[in-house]
């Protein structure tokens, strides 16, 4: 009796490595055995397995996918993407608020893997943004921000960025723009107003603590599916995460108001 095709190709690490590698070309059997790191003795019955269901034919040493092995491969793909960004931190991804994000982009969300979960911060990046983020930032030409919260330390980072030349795109929620004038921070409200600073008030609903990205990086700090906030975020260098990241920042600033003085 055969084996159902999701057995087939995903009950082997070595068939479903197989079918990816075959994805854009044919390829012989040492190109196989050097990408798969493997013997031909432990190869050859899984590509027989291939063969008997009709996703793989070879001629000579010289192994394809089939018509129908490229339509499941093609599909196979985003399936798998999604499944590396879940896997980072199952626990996470299924514990927090993702409501946020538009539809568009939710069907998009495979594009910032690989990334990393970081779900134990160093106590100092507690109250403060991550070291590696800053630097990151420091090495940009902008950095853009969507936040309902303010770092203590906020003021001096301002500082920071505007000695190294960056641009600072900054969206905040209208109870984070309330709590920056009731406090009267004039060191912040003039930080905020310089000629590097971008600032505009998002009057909606923020259902996330924040999200940024720089030409290096992007993070996002999400609330829990309670509406709790913790200090766990979402970090990738991955570059198709930065276009990711630009699109979710274009949707909320195409609501957003300028706010010429803070």
């Amino acid at each position: 009796m055969k084996k159902t095709l999701l057995d087939v190709i995903f009950a082997s690490e070595k068939r479903k490595n197989t079918l990816l590698l075959l994805q854009d070309r044919a390829q012989d059997m040492e190109n196989l055995l050097l990408s798969l790191d493997t013997t031909r003795q432990a190869l050859l019955p899984q590509i027989k397995v291939l063969e008997e269901h009709h996703l793989v034919t070879h001629y000579n040493d010289t192994y394809e996918l089939t018509a129908i092995g490229k339509l499941i491969v093609n599909k196979m793909i985003p399936l798998l993407d999604i499944v590396e960004v879940a896997d980072s931190d199952i626990d996470y991804w299924g514990t927090h608020n993702l409501d946020f994000i538009p539809p568009h982009l939710y069907k998009r969300l495979s594009e910032l893997g690989p990334c990393t979960v970081v779900t134990n911060p160093p106590s100092t990046e507690v109250c403060e943004p991550s070291k590696q983020e800053v630097e990151n930032a420091k090495k940009s030409a902008f950095q853009v921000s969507v936040t309902t919260f303010i770092f203590p330390g906020f003021p001096s980072l301002l500082e920071d960025f505007k000695k190294h030349g960056v641009n600072m795109s900054l969206v905040v929620s209208t109870e984070l723009l309330a709590k920056i004038n009731e406090e009267q921070n004039e060191p912040l409200r003039n930080l905020l107003g310089s000629n590097l600073n971008k600032v505009c008030l998002y009057p909606k609903r923020m259902d996330f603590v924040a999200f940024g990205y720089n030409e290096v990086s992007f993070m996002m700090r999400l609330l829990t599916n309670e509406g709790n906030y913790d200090h766990k975020y979402v970090s990738s260098c991955n570059p198709t995460a930065l276009i990711w990241a630009k699109n979710l920042f274009e949707y909320y600033l195409k609501d957003a108001i300028p706010i010429t003085v803070v």
